[in-house]
């Protein structure tokens, strides 16, 4: 598979999580991927607009979509990571994990 349809997982990430979501606080997260995306391209020499990353996102967004939201879905069966992102969001939404 080529290297830019592959997403294994543990990787160093950062999770910004926040009890509720107002507009104080989406203004704050704008600002900071705003900053974040425009830094990170030229420290790193990337196009921080790539487009294969994009519908690579896109890609694992829909396939966790069901698990965070669907009262009947199951756990998620991703890598140990994405499912502490899933159980805090399922534990702050009233959804056991």
């Amino acid at each position: 598979m080529l290297a830019h349809k592959v997403m294994p997982g543990n990787r160093p990430s950062t999770s910004i999580l926040a009890p509720r979501l107002t507009p104080s606080v989406i203004g704050q997260l704008i600002a900071l991927y705003e900053h974040q995306v425009f830094v990170e391209g030229v420290i790193w020499g990337i196009n921080p607009f790539d487009q294969w990353g994009v519908e690579l996102g896109k890609t694992q967004a829909k396939a966790l979509l069901g698990t965070i939201t669907q009262a009947d879905a199951p756990a998620s069966d991703d890598d140990s990571s994405t499912n502490e992102l899933v159980a805090w969001y399922r534990s702050h939404r009233g959804r056991a994990v």
